[in-house]
């Protein structure tokens, strides 16, 4: 059974509901998803979806690129984070990839609250960047974010980004790119992560994996990038649904897998 560690489904691009989504997860062998907040506004809707059905967590977060909308603070995340469903803080971190880095002190800011926040909080921190590898890994050792841990999610960067990243005890999740024709590099990072701290997501609706790159993407088809990952290492599927899976319930400690 494997878990997708990073999914949307409480986005629009989901208008008929959980329950068709959850239909084809159990087909797929996908027996449990994070469904990740983006923003505080839209917050309800996560944790609705993650009290409605057992095998669906929550995290709490605003995206580093959401700029019109209701600033985190500490406390505020902290007190969403104390119901039962909520496993992790975030996703949060540094895009820079539209903005240039003069404009983003706003960015680093919501990233080293959502770090205070989670280790306040006492649970993990879900990391997101792009274009942005070595600011993120300073604030990340500036403000101790390896006291709490979490993942590197949808993993683009290089080897030299994922060592230093594993080194402060992080994970590293791997999306539908690492199926992409033009992610060899990618995979040759997929190959070298430690088994035991290595996850699958498919950060749905977007970046669905071959055979379905280009469609609106779903929680089921974590499936593949298992399936590719157990490939590229020599090991059984099963090993990597056992491992990714284990490596989830030991991360995201407040989830059951019952």
């Amino acid at each position: 059974m494997l878990v997708d560690s990073h999914c949307h489904i409480d986005f629009p691009d989901f208008a008929e509901g959980a329950e068709p989504l959850l239909a084809n997860m159990r087909t797929a062998g996908v027996g449990h998803a994070l469904c990740v907040s983006v923003d505080l506004e839209r917050f309800p809707n996560v944790q609705a979806l993650a009290e409605a059905h057992p095998n669906v967590f929550a995290s709490v977060g605003v995206h580093p690129d959401h700029q019109d909308c209701e600033e985190p603070t500490v406390e505020r995340l902290v007190e969403l984070a104390r119901h039962s469903k909520i496993v992790a803080i975030g996703e949060t971190g540094l895009d820079y990839y539209r903005l240039p880095r003069e404009a983003v002190d706003w960015q680093r800011e919501r990233f080293r609250t959502h770090i205070r926040a989670a280790r306040k909080a006492g649970k993990p921190l879900i990391i997101h960047t792009r274009s942005a590898a070595d600011d993120t890994l300073a604030i990340m050792r500036d403000e101790d974010a390896g006291g709490v841990g979490g993942v590197m999610h949808c993993f683009t960067e290089s080897w030299d980004v994922a060592r230093q990243a594993l080194a402060l005890g992080f994970y590293i999740s791997f999306s539908g790119i690492v199926t992409f024709k033009s992610a060899a590099d990618l995979r040759e990072v997929a190959r070298q992560v430690p088994l035991d701290r290595l996850l699958v997501e498919t950060d749905s609706p977007y970046l669905a994996p071959v055979p379905y790159r280009g469609k609106r993407n779903e929680p089921a088809y974590v499936r593949h990038v298992a399936d590719l990952i157990a490939d590229l290492r020599g090991l059984p599927v099963k090993a990597v649904d056992e491992a990714t899976t284990e490596n989830f319930f030991r991360l995201f400690n407040a989830a059951s897998p019952s």
